[in-house]
Formats: C-alpha cells, sequence, structure tokens
C-alpha cells in the first residue's frame, strides 16, 4: 500500500513565520536520527550535511546494536534512505556558515554556503569534532585501523595482540590499565618524560605494563592498516599490532559560539537533561556534547534531542 505524504501541521497564528521548524546542523547518526523522529512528527525539518564523518577512516563501527559491523558511510546511506518517507524532511548537502537569534521573536536566521538564509523557530547542533592528533609520522595514515581511539569501540579486534597506548600523565595510564582488559601485553609510549607519579609507576609495573619514554620517531604500519612497529630516536624498534590515543579535539564548528552557547573547559557544548543547550530554542547532540563519543551515543542523542524539541514545539503552539 502507497502511503500519500502528509502536510505538516499547520502554524497557529501565534507562531512567527519561518521557512522550517528545524534547522538540524550535521549529517552524522545523531543528525540524522534527530531528523528522523522530527519527520514522523510532521515537522518541516532541514538536515544540513557537509563534509565526511569523524570516523570516515574507520572501515567499520561496533558497539551499534543491530548494526555492528558496519562500514560507517553504510550506516549514513541507510539513514538517509529512512528519511525519504518522509515528505516535510528535505536534506541539503550545504554548510551552514553563521545563525544568529532574533531576541524578538525567538527564531533563528542561518547563513548556508550556497548563499541563501534560512529561518527557523529551533536549530539542532550535531556538528561533531576534528581529532588533532599528535605530530608523529605516520599516526594520520594509520588513524582508524592501526591507530584507534576507543576501547569499547575498537578493543575487541585487537584483542590478545600486542598494543601500545600514547600520552603522558595521570590519564595515560588509566587508559592503559584499562587497555590491559583487552590484551596481556601493553605498553605507555610517552614521547618523552612521562609526567607519571611514583604511586602510577607502580600501579603499571604491577599489571606488567612497560613505559617507554624515549621520543617516538614514526610508526611504520603494514598494508592493511595496521601497525608493524614503532620506532623511537635511540633506534630501538618495537613491534605492536595498534596504538590507542585520546587525541586532542576541536569543535568542527563555530556556530554555538556565534550563538552564544556555554562550552565547557574541554570545548563540548554544555547541555542540560533534555539536550538543550544555554541559549533557549538551540539543542546539541552527539560528539559535541560531553557524552560518550560513540556512534550509538550519538543517534541516542539526535532522538533525544528532536523529543525535547518537538514538545517544546508544541507547547508553544498550544499555548
Amino acid at each position: 500500500m502507497v502511503t500519500k505524504p502528509r502536510r505538516p501541521i499547520r502554524r497557529p497564528r501565534h507562531v512567527p513565520p519561518t521557512d522550517y521548524d528545524v534547522v538540524i546542523v550535521g549529517g552524522g547518526a545523531a543528525g540524522l536520527s534527530a531528523a528522523l523522529v522530527l519527520g514522523r512528527c510532521r515537522r518541516r525539518v532541514l538536515l544540513c550535511s557537509s563534509g565526511a564523518p569523524r570516523n570516515a577512516p574507520a572501515p567499520a563501527m561496533h558497539a551499534f546494536l543491530s548494526r555492528d559491523g558496519t562500514p560507517p558511510q553504510e550506516l549514513l546511506r541507510i539513514g538517509r534512505e529512512q528519511l525519504q518517507p518522509y515528505a516535510t524532511v528535505e536534506l541539503r548537502e550545504a554548510c551552514v556558515q553563521a545563525a544568529r537569534r532574533d531576541p524578538a521573536t525567538g527564531t533563528f536566521a542561518l547563513d548556508l554556503d550556497s548563499g541563501a538564509t534560512v529561518s527557523a523557530r529551533k536549530v539542532i547542533l550535531a556538528t561533531g569534532v576534528v581529532d588533532v592528533l599528535p605530530p608523529v609520522p605516520g599516526m594520520r595514515e594509520l588513524w582508524g585501523r592501526g591507530v584507534l581511539h576507543c576501547p569499547y569501540c575498537h578493543g575487541f579486534e585487537v584483542c590478545e595482540q600486542p598494543l601500545a597506548v600514547y600520552g603522558r600523565g595521570k590519564a595515560v595510564a588509566g587508559f592503559a590499565l584499562l587497555l590491559s582488559r583487552w590484551s596481556k601485553d601493553v605498553v605507555v609510549c610517552t614521547d618523552g618524560p612521562a609526567g607519571l607519579t611514583e604511586h602510577a609507576r607502580r600501579r603499571l609495573r604491577r599489571h606488567g605494563i612497560a613505559v617507554y619514554e624515549q621520543k617516538l620517531t614514526r610508526l611504520v604500519g603494514r598494508r592493511n592498516g595496521q601497525i608493524n612497529y614503532l620506532e623511537f630516536a635511540d633506534g630501538e624498534k618495537l613491534p605492536r599490532y595498534a596504538l590507542f590515543v585520546h587525541p586532542d579535539q576541536q569543535p568542527r564548528s563555530d556556530l554555538a559560539d556565534q550563538l552564544g552557547c556555554r562550552r565547557l573547559t574541554r570545548g563540548a557544548v554544555w547541555v542540560d537533561k533534555r539536550t538543550m543547550t544555554t541559549v533557549p530554542g538551540v539543542y546539541a547532540a552527539g560528539d559535541a556534547t560531553p557524552a560518550a563519543q560513540q556512534v550509538l551515543v550519538a543517534a541516542a542523542e539526535g532522538a533525544q534531542a528532536a523529543i525535547s524539541l518537538n514538545e517544546q514545539l508544541t507547547r508553544e503552539e498550544c499555548a
């Protein structure tokens, strides 16, 4: 049976006129999930997507119920395909370059890279982050296969292999101890002075985790993208299968700053339990927020943002 597209619910007269009810900035798991929920709510939605997702270098994503092992681009293809029945959802390959809120009406104007400006009653920021990898030759080239960031996402695929953890200080000690649940052959590579307390060193020794403080010259990989060995400045070559690192991150977009949203110390956009930012009408979901950076969590946050936002829209319409 073919279902005819349904028109969105008529806007009450007291609601400010806009091109869309919601503009979603970011077409990854969070943005697609939000668009799906809002499409089912018959909301007029514009989903703006630009650039490859953060996990594009990885051959597969994991720990996503029903999609474990799915290539990242395949998940996006499925997500876009499942938006097609919802006539009120529009998807554009567009970058939102600027956004501003009208304090008088509470509506938003967003400038696209095409030169067009669109208006919306609410905005969802699902813009994600960019990983800033250490400047070690081979780090970027092996990112997503031999160089990994999350044991919950990729630990099972490298379990019981010789692994390394890159970093310094308290954080790298905790990361190495966590990774030792997947492999008993784990080392810490600090690429210079470790900055470890004696207590941290004792804990690592107790679990058989060696600390290499020599400068790291390069990572040498295999044809399949896995690491072959780590090469140090003193000439030592340490065979490893994979290296884990928690890289620095930068926001992929400055729209949150343009709109005046509060950021936390490490750059994430602050959100409340409804995923609303400190700016009324602006919601955030996915890697841009403080939540765990997993695809499943991003999709869940996108759905939560859509539900919270739809209920707020309904309250305004039924006032």
